[in-house]
């Protein structure tokens, strides 16, 4: 199969029978729900790219596998600059989206599964590996769109999973079968899993033999019996229902998140990744964060772009563009923005193979990157709501604007500098809030704390990482300390 057409994704999707509820009904129908539309067609975005002479060779490569043209996030990495050139992709889908385009979770799985079902394979003599290979060729001959799912709520986090009051609060198996095994759990957070066609779940921490039922990986199909999605309330969420594009801020593009429940799905032998063998949970859990880690030096310097130029417009019809502070803020947001690129670009420069053959980025680097988006981005939006002013968020809404009476009050007092209409001074306003505070900031802002982890995670991987010894060792050898 050729790479499929944005439309052609959509209509994909449309034919899925997915079990979807958000504020307390079933969602008939996902892919025309107001809310939920915009976050599919970020996805969109993902396939209408690739079908861009201009962005071919950011957006598809030649799988070594089936030799065929595919969509970079169904590619297995092949060298350092497979590595820089996603994330470069991720950069500009957020510069085309401003938002959470939700395909990365499922790359970074991608790559972590595979080097890690490799070195499973080696040590126990399974057939992980050949199953996950099987997978992932099917995934791009098809180009289809995976979502990957590892965190789950985990319940009391003093307690390993096997020790939870409540079993099912880490996603484990509950019967093992000649032809397959029996899962129940839930994964928390899933962005993207609503516009997804398949899911691979992995475990979400490193686990002892006492945990063995719940260090399992395996893919499945969206539409799988058993699975159902909760869909996670969002800042401003209903403002997409109200007809008002201008209110929305960002009205074409968005993210969603679920709460993800598996209710005793069955997962054929031919789909399972990992299935006991728990001390390569870990193995598994640390080159995902690793390769998220990675992701967040692209994908959020994107939408950071868009949040930069949109304080800079703002500033040009407020009037203050020229004022020197201003300038300096504009440039200290471009600053930081930039210094999350190079984090991303570096950890991908000082790649390495794996035994398997793929690429893996610089953990310690990539640790050091996804530490720093979890503090610029908030940087970002400070100084972004700074600029803007206090406007952003007292404005009326789009139907007083509209309104015969109130508007023509409403024009002439929100009125910004000559030449710029008072409604493209709401709009870009609109958008500040969204990428800042509504819907959008669900991609951005709060994603940046705690999406491939929270802070103090990168830091535990930091001090593991950062060879204090060796750095001790040469102090020792320069001021002549023999010991």
């Amino acid at each position: 199969m050729a790479l499929m057409t944005g439309e052609q994704y959509i209509e994909s999707i449309r034919k899925m029978k997915m079990n979807v509820y958000m504020f307390g009904k079933k969602v008939d129908c996902p892919v025309d729900d107001p809310i939920l539309r915009p976050s599919l067609n970020s996805v969109r975005m993902t396939y209408d790219l690739a079908q861009m002479p201009e962005y071919e060779d950011l957006m598809t490569v030649i799988s070594p596998y089936t030799g065929k043209r595919i969509n970079r996030f169904t590619h297995i990495h092949q060298s350092t600059g497979d590595l820089i050139k996603k994330v470069k992709m991720q950069r500009l889908l957020g510069q085309k989206t401003a938002a959470c385009f939700q395909r990365c979770v499922g790359m970074d799985a991608f790559n972590a599964v595979f080097s890690t079902t490799f070195e499973t394979d080696k040590a126990h003599g399974t057939h992980y590996h050949e199953n996950f290979k099987k997978f992932m060729m099917y995934v791009q001959d098809n180009d289809l769109t995976v979502d990957g799912a590892m965190t789950d709520p985990k319940g009391d986090r003093s307690k390993a999973p096997h020790a939870q009051e409540d079993p099912d609060l880490f996603l484990h198996i509950v019967e093992r079968r000649a032809d397959g095994i029996v899962v129940r759990g839930a994964k928390a957070h899933q962005t993207g899993v609503l516009n997804s066609h398949e899911v691979i779940v992995m475990p979400t921490i490193s686990m002892g033999p006492e945990d063995s039922d719940y260090a399992v990986s395996f893919a499945v199909p969206m539409d799988t019996p058993g699975i159902t999605m909760i869909i996670g309330r969002q800042s401003c969420d209903t403002r997409k229902m109200e007809g008002s594009e201008m209110d929305v801020g960002n009205s074409e593009f968005g993210g969603v998140e679920a709460l993800t429940i598996f209710d005793n799905v069955f997962v054929p032998n031919d789909r399972i990744f990992l299935c006991g063998e728990s001390e390569f949970a870990g193995m598994m859990v640390e080159r995902f964060a690793g390769y998220h880690r990675q992701s967040y030096g692209g994908c959020k310097v994107g939408v950071g772009d868009v949040l930069i130029g949109a304080a800079a417009v703002a500033a040009d019809y407020n009037g203050a563009a020229k004022a020197s502070h201003v300038k300096d803020k504009l440039i200290e947001m471009t600053h930081l923005n930039e210094t999350l690129y190079c984090c991303g670009i570096a950890c991908s420069a000082e790649g390495h193979p794996t035994e398997s053959g793929n690429y893996m980025i610089d953990l310690l680097l990539a640790n050091v990157c996804k530490q720093n988006v979890t503090r610029f981005p908030y940087e970002i939006v400070r100084l972004a709501e700074d600029i803007a002013g206090g406007l952003m968020v007292t404005a009326p809404s789009e139907a007083d604007f509209r309104d015969p009476t109130l508007g023509p009050v409403i024009e002439k007092y929100l009125k910004g500098v000559s030449g710029v209409s008072t409604e493209n001074r709401l709009r870009i306003l609109r958008l500040i809030e969204n990428l800042s505070l509504g819907t959008a900031a669900v991609g951005y802002r709060t994603e940046s704390m705690h999406g491939a982890g929270s802070p103090q995670a990168q830091r535990i991987m930091i001090a593991r990482q950062g060879n204090l010894a060796m750095k001790k060792e040469l102090a020792k050898n320069l001021a002549h300390i023999k010991e």
